[in-house]
């Protein structure tokens, strides 16, 4: 997700700070790097120019550039305005204190609107609601059986009565919604592949029909300024209350994130951060500026734990863990529940500095394909296997390689990871418990407990 601009930024902040003072043609420098690095990101030619100057006559403050740290000062000044140019602060769904709330959902197609509308129905799900699905799009050949297939797959049914007129069939799902006690109602609304007359008027129509609480466009983050574009024309009809900007996580560039607000006023609401139906995230710009900034997002890292880990769970495998009962079958449980969270790439995103580590090489990058391989060869082994790693003999080995499509040597790596953590596990359960091994009861003076994760 902006992979590209934040590893330009990043680059130019470190070129600061290798500088004891930093001078007015210094700041020049740097903001010459920031300026294309926007514009590579295919951000629009005034914001960058209004977003720079703004930087400019802030950075160049006497406390800037007098104090101890200018690099600190210039990227806090940054990240400052990034917030501001993403929208501030976060935009919630206005929900109706009477009645089913009714999100209508545009977009032209290939924007992945359909499969939005079921992502925005999972979350709103997990936060507590009951979420309709409501079918419109009668054009384009099984749209209405996507919505379907998708809505089934997140638990949420779909109301559609066929080709009937899209405003009518609205009424009559809103309708539906207060019979069954659906507090949402989502409508699904058919697209174009560019924005013409005929669409405009019938998401009019739908509009005017069920009077939407909220009107969101979904919007493609990969095809960049056009995407703004396009939001500019549809906010002139339909009157947006936010956009859903999807496939950010395939997007290097990302311009449109930080464009969007800027052009059309309207506000970035939720973003797609992935293809599962759970790949949906609420949008908050200082959160984003973080992560453009390489300062990680703990508190987007904190929601998705809470969301994909079990409390008692976990609660239970620590003490598993630390009495030395871990076993290969609770690794690939864990390594199943961190897998829910997203990409490795993208967790690690969200922690401070780690991209920066993984930049300069003092940190290893992430290879999704390695962890696949650790899990192939776990469901090669038997279940006793599993539970006692300790029986897996050289013909074992041999098998489970075999199973696996891997090697002996990888099998053998594994066991040997394994062990060593099972050792640290140990080691730490006798620190908190204040015996060490040998009749100890403190840790002996110089021990570095991080020598074991070596």
């Amino acid at each position: 997700m902006l992979s590209n601009l934040s590893e330009k930024l990043n680059k130019t902040f470190a070129r600061l700070r290798g500088r004891g003072r930093v001078t007015e043609a210094d700041m020049d420098a740097a903001l010459r790097e920031v300026r294309l690095a926007l514009l590579e990101a295919d951000v629009n030619f005034k914001i960058v120019k209004d977003f720079v100057a703004r930087v400019r006559e802030k950075a160049l403050g006497v406390d800037v550039l007098e104090s101890l740290s200018p690099d600190q000062q210039v990227v806090a000044i940054v990240h400052d305005e990034l917030t501001e140019l993403l929208g501030g602060s976060a935009q919630r769904i206005n929900y109706s204190s009477q009645g089913p709330t009714v999100i209508m959902l545009a977009g032209l197609q290939g924007t992945g609107k359909t499969t939005t509308c079921a992502k925005l129905a999972a979350w709103l799900k997990r936060s507590g609601k009951k979420p309709l699905l409501v079918a419109t799009d009668i054009y384009r050949p099984g749209a209405i059986k996507q919505l379907q297939t998708v809505g089934a797959q997140v638990g949420v049914p779909v109301f559609e009565m066929g080709t009937n007129p899209p405003p009518q069939i609205a009424r009559a799902g809103l309708k539906y919604a207060g019979e069954h006690a659906h507090d949402v109602v989502i409508i699904d609304t058919a697209g174009r592949l560019h924005v013409d007359e005929a669409m405009m008027q019938e998401a009019r129509d739908v509009q005017d029909a069920v009077n939407p609480h909220e009107v969101l466009l979904a919007l493609d983050a990969m095809t960049g300024q056009d995407a703004v574009n396009a939001a500019s024309a549809f906010n002139e009809t339909v009157r947006l209350s936010g956009v859903v900007l999807t496939k950010l996580d395939g997007d290097a560039r990302g311009g449109a994130i930080l464009s969007v607000r800027a052009v059309t006023g309207v506000p970035v609401k939720f973003v797609g951060v992935g293809e599962k139906l759970d790949a949906l995230e609420e949008f908050h710009p200082d959160r984003m500026a973080g992560r453009i900034l390489g300062m990680g997002d703990v508190l987007t890292l904190i929601e998705k734990a809470e969301q994909n880990f079990d409390a008692k769970q976990a609660v239970a495998m620590e003490e598993k863990m630390m009495q030395g009962n871990f076993d290969l079958d609770d690794f690939l449980g864990q390594m199943q529940e961190v897998k829910k969270m997203g990409s490795l790439e993208s967790i690690l995103g969200m922690i401070p500095g780690a991209n920066k580590l993984m930049q300069g090489g003092a940190m290893p990058s992430v290879d999704e394909k390695q962890m696949a391989r650790v899990e192939a060869i776990i469901r090669s082994m038997t279940p006793k296997e599993r539970r006692d790693p300790d029986i897996i003999n050289g013909s074992r080995k041999r098998r489970i390689a075999g199973g696996s499509g891997t090697s002996t040597q990888e099998v053998n790596r594994l066991l040997g990871q394994f062990r060593d953590m099972k050792k640290m596990m140990r080691q730490m359960s006798a620190m908190a418990s204040g015996k060490m091994p040998g009749g100890k009861t403190k840790m002996p003076r110089g021990f570095n407990p991080m020598s074991m994760m070596k």
